[in-house]
């Protein structure tokens, strides 16, 4: 599934005062490999095929290729790193082989690792300003650019270099920094879940990342919602994600939990591109036999009325998915009426001695 829903919508912002207010930090442009469209350029990774003083015409764009050298070597002084990573950042969309220039090029990754560690002083206690927040999102755009480059990816992960971001996840301050610190974050997570590769949903299931965007996805401004249940639903189309969530209780009902929540709070105040989402999560739960039984009784009210009908009525695909949903729920509800699950299977609904009940918000 391509996530153009987002792109679609201008969700710029700029920091007054900052040096650096006149970069709009967009949904877009702060999470390119989320929402792009098309796979990422396999361009060779060389730097050396371009001649000096020469200009090299990517995706269209005429882009001075020794200014991009200049500015990848500018990354390594802290008295030149600033500008550097603000025009790195702005080129990332129209060069195709930066990733492979930045990963291999002397001291750039470790130049851009220290500039988010030298911000967790300003999360606890929350002190983030805007200037330092800019400044990081632009470091945090170059690693999605990283991320999402075939040739960059497996090497990304096994350098666990999503850990670094996990703390800026952690965040609860809803203040403006750390709301666009904690979506340029998980941009770059969902750059890496985009490519629907095991490798990455293996990375990801070793860590803390479904928690933490349960989170995000309870108490986020609607954006970061929309994002994080995104990675959660990469997570479980992958048929290893969904075992392993719907594994034991305490995993699958802290998913039901969160995913009722945000019905119910959707009900309330409608969005039609993450109510697609959610409604592809649970989709996709139903699949599986034991959780799809716990479904039959805690899944909301609020989907098997006509509670969305107003907010579907032009998104055929989610309407599909929600009569899918339903049919399975049924059907599911049918067989257990007439034997339950099967015969050494345990009941997720009841793995703790109680059945699981909607959420109350």
């Amino acid at each position: 599934m391509l996530y153009s829903d987002i792109s679609s919508t201008s969700f710029s912002h700029q920091f007054p005062g900052s040096p650096h207010s006149s970069v709009q930090l967009s949904s877009t442009a702060q999470m390119s490999a989320v929402t792009s469209s098309s796979p990422v350029s396999t361009a060779p990774s060389s730097t050396s095929s371009a001649p000096a003083g020469t200009t090299a015409a990517v995706t269209g764009s005429n882009v001075d290729r020794e200014k991009i050298y200049q500015w990848i070597i500018e990354l390594s002084s802290p008295d030149t790193r600033e500008a550097a990573l603000l025009e790195l950042s702005k080129k990332r969309e129209v060069v195709s082989d930066l990733a492979p220039m930045l990963w291999n090029s002397f001291g750039t990754m470790a130049a851009l690792l220290q500039e988010i560690i030298n911000i967790y002083p300003a999360i606890n206690p929350p002190v983030l300003t805007a200037h330092q927040s800019n400044r990081v999102c632009n470091a945090l755009a170059l690693l999605q650019c990283v991320a999402s480059h075939p040739d960059t990816r497996s090497a990304f992960l096994v350098a666990h270099i999503p850990l670094y971001l996990y703390p800026f996840l952690h965040t609860v301050s809803k203040t403006r920094p750390f709301e666009y610190l904690r979506l340029t974050s998980l941009g770059v997570i969902g750059a890496l879940v985009k490519t629907d590769e095991q490798e990455v949903i293996n990375f990801l299931l070793t860590t803390e990342i479904i928690p933490l965007c349960l989170r995000i996805m309870e108490s986020g401004s609607e954006l970061s919602k929309t994002v994080a249940t995104f990675i959660l639903q990469k997570i479980l189309l992958d048929e290893t994600g969904l075992y392993y969530i719907c594994q034991t209780y305490d995993r699958f009902s802290h998913v039901a939990m969160i995913l009722g929540k945000m019905v119910i709070q959707l009900s309330k105040d409608p969005s039609q591109r993450l109510l697609k989402h959610v409604v592809r999560c649970y989709l996709r739960l139903s699949d599986n036999t034991r959780a799809c039984e716990a479904l039959c009784q805690c899944l909301p009210d609020q989907l098997k009325d006509e509670t969305f009908a107003n907010c579907l009525k032009d998104d055929k695909s989610t309407k599909h998915w929600l009569a899918q949903l339903l049919k399975n729920i049924e059907t599911m509800g049918t067989a257990g009426a007439g034997g339950g699950a099967g015969a050494g299977q345990q009941s997720l609904k009841g793995a703790q001695g109680s059945k699981l009940s909607q959420p109350v918000v």
